[in-house]
């Protein structure tokens, strides 16, 4: 099998790309290079950003694939660009879409392909769908061959999985823990959330990759585990082996005194209950079973920062917001109290 990705180095991808070289796949990566040197050697890597679509063009002159997957396309008219370069010389293209695209507020909280598509709270997940959107009009007037695969909070080595963390990423968070200070988590931390780890969803994506079946179809790839979000932050400061000082705050109040989206990666996603039915990967990709339970991710991921300082970023604006939060909810809870007593 001959692929292509355009992409291939991020959280979701990296662990396809890393399973596919194992396979002896034949793989071609599109990419910038920025993180090309932690990939497998027998991977082929076209230099080039997907954007200079002239220069892409140039340097697949006269290739085929039988699958090319797009990892990083946020608008529709990257796709338009893509049907452009890869219209009748692919098998299969693959977009990653997001299950962020879901209804919110859900009607149901079960989750299957079937559920409306519709957010009014996040603008990536309304241009998400407007991309599946384009697509299957492509697919039904021209038989561009689209699959589309909608993931949830999926997660790596290098990243611990997070409710609230300011734009360095998520170390802050631990390190509060680490220094036993109060931590914010959204809600009452008893919404019901899905974590997915990367080398899961590599084998349920691969299972779709050349897979006739799935061809016209969105597919759900993610783990059948649901957890609350208390369930999370327990499991974070268990692995960092400190106690949990958790601070709950409710989603609309944090959206409304950040300048990060929270109003979209909370209310749009992460504040709403989800439970996921993945029958319809089942049925496509026989057999699969997401095997790696959140403890054992999250601590597999604790160990792996804390033995590598390169992914332990500060940052001290999002430490002294939490704070600052804190005291303001500390403070109004004192100021009513004083005025019932």
């Amino acid at each position: 099998m001959k692929v292509l990705f355009i992409g291939g180095t991020g959280t979701i991808s990296s662990a396809i790309t890393r399973q596919l070289a194992e396979s002896g796949t034949e793989l071609v990566l599109v990419n910038r290079g920025n993180r090309s040197g932690s990939l497998p050697a027998n991977v082929t890597v076209l230099q080039a950003d997907i954007n200079d679509e002239g220069r892409v063009a140039e340097l697949l002159e006269g290739m085929e694939f039988d699958v090319v997957a797009d990892f990083i396309a946020f608008h529709p008219a990257q796709l338009e660009r893509d049907y452009r370069l890869f219209k009748g010389k692919t098998k299969q293209f693959i977009f990653v879409s997001s299950a962020s695209a879901y209804q919110k507020p859900l009607s149901d909280y079960r989750i299957t392909e079937g559920t409306p598509l519709a957010n009014p709270y996040w603008e990536y997940s309304r241009n998400k769908i407007a991309c599946e959107e384009y697509l299957m009009k492509q697919y039904r007037e021209t038989g561009f061959p689209v699959t589309i695969v909608r993931p949830s909070h999926t997660y790596d080595e290098r990243s611990i999985p997070l409710g609230v963390h300011g734009r360095n990423g998520t170390w802050q968070v631990a390190k509060r823990m680490l220094e036993n200070k109060p931590v914010l988590i959204h809600g009452d931390g008893t919404s019901l959330w899905t974590l997915t780890h990367n080398s899961d969803f590599a084998r349920g994506f691969i299972g779709l990759m050349g897979n006739l079946h799935a061809l016209g179809e969105a597919v759900n790839i993610t783990s059948d585990e649901s957890v609350t979000w208390n369930q999370i932050y327990e499991t974070i400061a268990r692995a960092l082996g400190v106690p949990l000082q958790a601070v709950h705050v409710s989603s609309s109040f944090l959206a409304a005194c950040s300048k990060e989206d929270y109003r979209g990666g909370l209310l749009g996603d992460k504040a709403n209950t989800v439970v996921f039915d993945n029958a319809k990967l089942k049925r496509l990709v026989p057999g699969f079973t997401a095997t790696v339970r959140v403890d054992q991710g999250i601590r597999q991921t604790v160990e792996y920062i804390l033995a590598h300082p390169e992914y332990q970023r500060v940052d001290e604006e999002f430490d002294q917001w939490c704070d600052k939060v804190i005291r303001a909810l500390d403070a109004a809870a004192l100021s009513v109290a004083e005025t019932l007593y």
